[in-house]
């Protein structure tokens, strides 16, 4: 797309793809589920055409990057890990930049700021703010309680989308977020009905990621969800931590996380806001 470059840069032990393009202070933008580099495809133009070096990675498990197969190999201390190595690549003088994130790159976002604040002078997080670790819930049993058995992230810990295809999935997660996946269903639309694509999303644009999760698949951009149990043990040292990076928070009204029991509350009520003292805008 119109002169963005790409490489890959070993990170960790594993090669990590890049897509970058400009000149300039750094700006880091970092994917969700079921995304990819080519998300970030108009912000990477707009923000390189200001005067800046806009660079998307396509996060370990995703895309042209590598997929270890351990599950193990996809906690948050690993991802952060080859953030950090690929900061110090893209600016080896000052080993530091801003940071965008969006889902699961949002969620790694705050925890950079949080283990490495050294390493990030801005944050702009879209969709899921900084929430602060409680010993006595486990994600996935707090979300299995509240949601069911059907819930995505319940249905995640043991899903095989082998027998939808990936068409389906991606079509289905990028237009459509479905939060329940029966058991023997998984998706509330029957599988010969057509997905009308929204206006933001052109034929070729879905067919893109279509393209590459045909080559990698769903299994280790699942293991992100598969963590989360780890996670929570492995945050135990950082309770009470607060995220003092200065930040933007940017949430739609219709987005799943917006509309989560007591984040509206959360958000504008002050509690947001004490966890994220250097939080500067919430739109």
């Amino acid at each position: 797309m119109e002169g963005i470059g790409h490489r890959m840069i070993k990170v960790n032990g594993i090669n990590i793809h890049v897509a970058e393009k400009g000149e300039g202070p750094v700006i880091l933008f970092l994917h969700g589920f079921p995304e990819l580099w080519y998300s970030w495809r108009h912000q990477i133009l707009a923000l390189s055409s200001m005067g800046y070096r806009a660079v998307a990675p396509d996060l370990r498990g995703y895309g042209d990057s590598d997929a270890p197969d351990s599950v193990e190999s996809y906690t948050c201390f690993h991802i952060i890990g080859d953030l950090v190595e690929l900061i110090d690549v893209l600016d080896p003088d000052v080993g530091k930049v801003f940071v965008v994130g969006h889902d699961w790159g949002d969620y790694m976002a705050w925890l950079l700021c949080l283990f490495r604040p050294d390493k990030v002078k801005a944050l702009v997080n879209l969709s899921v703010p900084f929430i602060r670790f409680d010993r006595e819930i486990k994600p996935v049993g707090v979300w299995k309680a509240v949601y069911g058995d059907d819930y995505y992230i319940s249905r995640f810990q043991k899903v095989n989308f082998a027998e939808v295809g990936v068409e389906r999935v991606v079509k289905e997660y990028l237009c459509d977020f479905p939060v329940l996946l029966p058991k023997g269903k998984l998706f509330k639309r029957p599988l010969d009905e057509q997905i009308t694509l929204p206006s933001w999303l052109s034929e070729e644009e879905a067919n893109y990621y279509v393209t590459v999760f045909q080559k990698t698949g769903f299994t280790c951009p699942i293991n992100y969800y598969r963590n989360l149990g780890r996670n929570w043990e492995l945050l135990g040292p950082w309770v009470g931590s607060k995220i003092k990076t200065p930040a933007n928070f940017i949430v739609g009204d219709k987005d799943l996380a917006y509309g989560m029991p007591g984040m509206k509350e959360y958000i504008h009520n002050g509690g947001f806001k004490e966890d994220v003292p250097s939080l500067e805008q919430v739109v």
